[in-house]
């Protein structure tokens, strides 16, 4: 009853492939909202204000500054969630030997295919749909059709799973974006008066519109990132993944949480200097199977449950 009602819940993901096809829709999306907020910020309010002359200058320009640095950093963070690699199971991927209980796998290859159940005593889960053993925390997308390590979900906006590799690209993402969105509404609001005063309204009403519309978008985009990124500082404090925090529910101590210093480093890395860029250092790069989910300092019991 178990397995069939678990089967019935992720059954629901397969009308999710339909997503495939959006495909470069929602990057192009993605794109435009950022090129009509590129356009009424830096082409028609604050581009021109820099020859105003005088305190309308100096807090344009530092306007315009701020604005670009966090869009090179959003747009960084953003290509880097698209085009990384979430995390696929290694080929011929074994559990590695159990050093404190000091035991063994005890499977080997010729007992790969008869791995078609997952009972409550076996330690080591595998994926009828891939037709493979699955990695602690590991989870099968049915959008892109292959398990994803440590995955968190499969999201439209970037057009792939968020998974083991991206995951920190993916938080970079919304947290640039809070602070790129939050800026732009915050420095279109004077602008907007205009609307609302009895006085002579600057500009045409296409900028007027634009302007309006811009401001309206950012406004919900960074209410909107504000609540998901608050939702995912509480799951990497605690080491968990969206799909993990639904799976385990009320549970009183999660496996994985190794402290919230040491769950923010598995995610964001050692190196500081790093930590607020798409990118891991070299050190970090040599640490990737325990980012990848494939291997764990604490070296918890793998999971008896399919997904």
């Amino acid at each position: 009853m178990h397995r069939s009602g678990t089967a019935m819940a992720w059954n629901v993901f397969q009308f999710c492939t339909a997503l495939r096809g959006l495909g470069s829709i929602m990057i192009l999306l993605v794109l435009g909202v950022v090129g009509v907020t590129y356009y009424v910020v830096v082409l028609t309010n604050y581009g021109p204000a820099l020859y105003d002359g005088g305190l309308d200058s100096l807090i344009a320009l530092a306007v315009l500054i701020l604005f670009h640095c966090l869009l090179v950093m959003l747009l960084w963070s953003y290509f880097s969630v698209v085009l990384t690699d979430p995390g696929s199971v290694p080929p011929k991927w074994r559990p590695s030997v159990d050093e404190e209980r000091g035991e063994a796998d005890q499977l080997n290859g010729s007992e790969f295919s008869n791995l078609t159940a997952d009972p409550p005593n076996h330690r080591i889960r595998f994926c009828r749909k891939c037709n493979q053993l699955k990695p602690p925390r590991c989870h099968h997308c049915s959008v892109c059709g292959r398990c994803v390590l440590k995955m968190d979900h499969h999201c439209v906006w970037v057009v792939n799973c968020v998974g083991a590799l991206n995951y920190k690209y993916f938080l970079l993402f919304l947290f640039y974006t809070f602070l790129e969105t939050s800026l732009v509404t915050l420095s279109l609001l004077p602008h907007l008066r205009a609307l609302f005063s009895d006085g002579e309204i600057p500009g045409t009403p296409g900028t007027l519109a634009t302007t309006f519309l811009a401001f309206v978008l950012n406004l919900a985009f960074a209410l909107s990132v504000m609540m998901f990124l608050i939702m995912h500082i509480r799951l990497v404090a605690a080491n968990t993944t969206t799909i993990e925090a639904y799976e385990k529910k009320t549970s009183p101590k999660w496996r994985y949480d190794l402290g919230q210093k040491k769950n923010f480093e598995q995610v964001f890395g050692m190196d500081k200097r790093y930590w607020f860029i798409p990118a891991y250092s070299e050190e970090d790069i040599r640490r990737m199977p325990v980012l990848q989910g494939l291997e764990y300092p604490s070296k918890p019991d793998f999971d008896s449950q399919e997904f």
